[in-house]
């Protein structure tokens, strides 16, 4: 299954990496409303899952994509460790900030709902929590984990964090 992911990735990275992120916000959305808060398929926000489906292909996919590139080949220090702090730095200086108000933005606009009152209510908190799990993830990353397959890893840990982003963004505690 990674060899064929693998071959895929060569073939067209952009098409690969937006599947896989649509496919995984989309589930961090199903177990934010099935496992955490318990709604039973007949109450179901498919809506809901769709936004955020629809934001990690379009959106999240194509960017970190891209952002990884550029990091892998602009952020190359003398040593290992101080290029994986730079990256790791830059990620969460830019990249994150960056991608929260895309996401809230978007998700306050797919909703039909006031944009800054979404990003003055959640924008901070997520940063937050976000300074609490990605720099770590992000450091093993960019460690060890081959360019082509960092969207996946980022994708699979976010099963967790999109299940946090879709219940912050729905106003759920």
């Amino acid at each position: 299954m990674l060899r064929w992911y693998q071959a895929k990735l060569a073939a067209r990275p952009i098409l690969t990496t937006s599947i896989s992120s649509a496919v995984l916000f989309g589930s961090g959305d199903v177990l934010a409303q099935q496992a955490v808060d318990r709604r039973g398929l007949e109450k179901h926000d498919f809506a809901r899952t769709g936004r955020m489906a629809l934001y990690g292909g379009a959106v999240f996919g194509p960017a970190a994509t891209q952002w990884y590139r550029i990091l892998q080949r602009h952020i190359n220090l003398k040593s290992r460790a101080g290029t994986t702090i730079a990256r790791v730095a830059a990620d969460q200086m830019v990249f994150a900030p960056i991608q929260l108000t895309c996401f809230l933005s978007s998700m306050a606009i797919m909703e039909g709902s006031d944009v800054l009152e979404k990003l003055r209510h959640s924008w901070v908190p997520s940063y937050k929590a976000n300074l609490l799990v990605w720099p770590f993830v992000q450091a093993v990353n960019f460690t060890f984990v081959p360019l082509d397959m960092r969207v996946l890893v980022v994708n699979v840990v976010s099963l967790g964090w999109n299940c946090f982003l879709s219940l912050l963004n729905s106003g759920e505690e």
